[in-house]
């Protein structure tokens, strides 16, 4: 029978994980309000943040539950072990839903319209590696709604501009689950599932990802230029691209080492990036 336990659920969505998506919430909606929000405004951008992507990961879990059980890199996961039952991660999943309502009923009305398109998303992302290569972006567009629905809740309005970031992301994070994605190589191939690796085979998808990261960063520089953010920024700009370079210097095909060590150096990239754009614009 299983038992409820508080930390058993941390692990089962990787809340420390959160940090991905975070510093470009913050980066949204310090761009949004040209400096920093109100506290409350604040607390409720992280408390919606979070809710969301325990929910995203837990709908991740839940749909993907029987493919983790029958691969051996994710065996031990808690759905596919038992440590968690089904119902109990269902649960989950409806009480993250209930905390983000929550959390958006204490921002613009804007918000909510966004979000059946926002849940729809990440219900929708654990099935396209069943279907399309683009898996990886589809990932990085889900993440990347982090600093797109951060400056809608500052301001309660969407211009084109916070899209910029979401870009950067999208390229940033899909990217990086190209290189992870070389991980299960083989089981992918065997179970006739989608990835940039199987498709193509690791050189070449390395490769994009290369290009991916180029975006990325090429993106970030022109959201500098939209925003008239300064010397700090762009400083900052030039730190993320020498941490991806070191990252993609570090995957090459047939060594995947390095790359379970590289999500928690996405969580530094992250925030450094948005520690450098909150200095530039605090500095004027």
């Amino acid at each position: 029978m299983n038992t409820f336990r508080p930390l058993l659920f941390t692990r089962f969505v990787k809340i420390e994980h959160s940090v991905f998506a975070l510093p470009f919430a913050y980066a949204g909606a310090f761009l949004a309000q040209g400096g920093i929000p109100g506290a409350g405004r604040l607390f409720w951008i992280t408390f919606a943040m979070v809710a969301a992507r325990s929910l995203a990961m837990g709908l991740n879990r839940v749909i993907d539950r029987e493919i983790d059980a029958r691969n051996p890199r994710t065996a031990g996961r808690e759905l596919p072990s038992g440590r968690i039952s089904l119902n109990n991660g269902v649960m989950f999943c409806a009480v993250s839903l209930a905390a983000l309502a929550l959390a958006l009923s204490q921002l613009p009305r804007l918000t909510w319209y966004l979000a059946p398109v926002v849940i729809a998303v990440f219900a929708i992302y654990p099935y396209t590696k069943r279907f399309t290569t683009f898996c990886h972006l589809f990932l990085g567009a889900t993440d990347g709604l982090a600093p797109v629905g951060a400056w809608a809740a500052v301001t309660g309005r969407l211009p084109w501009q916070p899209f910029l970031l979401m870009g950067a992301v999208t390229f940033w994070i899909g990217g990086f689950d190209i290189a992870y994605a070389c991980l299960d190589l083989d089981f992918d191939r065997r179970e006739g599932l989608h990835s940039l690796p199987a498709a193509l085979g690791p050189r070449k998808a390395l490769l994009l990802m290369r290009i991916s990261h180029l975006l990325a960063v090429g993106l970030l520089a022109a959201a500098g230029f939209v925003f008239g953010l300064g010397t700090l920024y762009f400083a900052g700009v030039a730190v993320v691209f020498l941490l991806l370079a070191t990252e993609n210097a570090f995957v090459r095909t047939g060594s995947y080492s390095h790359v379970g060590a590289f999500m928690n150096m996405n969580g530094v990239i992250g925030i450094i990036f948005f520690g450098f754009l909150a200095a530039d614009l605090l500095a004027k």
